[in-house]
């Protein structure tokens, strides 16, 4: 059966147009990918107020960098063990230069799983050697922009 917790994601996109992944390992399927910051949305909050929880939690970064602009993500992927079928809102966050990154407030899964950041051009996401989620990213940061 298909996880589908709420959660949402943000773009984060610095002055050179770069956009923001966090590297995850995956133990079960003992898989590394990226990703955009975020997670799941708790009970009475809303997708916004989640988004810019996360980044924060996440990333160090300013949670009201979060824009109220974003696209509806469908997503389908395993993660632990886990299958998610779900949509997510994937928000735009922007900043000007290139912030500094730093895990401020990481659960214990996300400690032993992460395995940092980086920040990558929209081109480059077709060639990483890991896999990138979604796999239409680049499609994603259009939409949002």
């Amino acid at each position: 059966m298909a996880e589908t917790r709420p959660a949402a994601r943000v773009i984060c996109l610095d002055g050179d147009g770069r956009v923001l992944l966090l590297r995850w390992h995956d133990h079960v399927s003992d898989e590394v990918f990226w990703e955009p910051p975020g997670g799941g949305i708790d009970p009475g909050e809303s997708a916004l107020a989640a988004a810019r929880r996360e980044l924060t939690e996440e990333t160090g970064l300013p949670g009201e960098a979060v824009e109220d602009v974003w696209v509806q993500v469908e997503r389908d992927f395993h993660w632990l063990g886990v299958h998610y079928v779900k949509t997510e809102p994937f928000f735009l966050a922007r900043f000007p230069g290139t912030p500094q990154v730093g895990s401020v407030d990481f659960t214990s899964e996300e400690t032993g799983t992460y395995r940092g950041h980086a920040w990558h051009t929209p081109d480059s996401l077709d060639t990483l050697p890991e896999r990138v989620e979604p796999p239409n990213l680049r499609d994603v940061i259009e939409r949002l922009v």
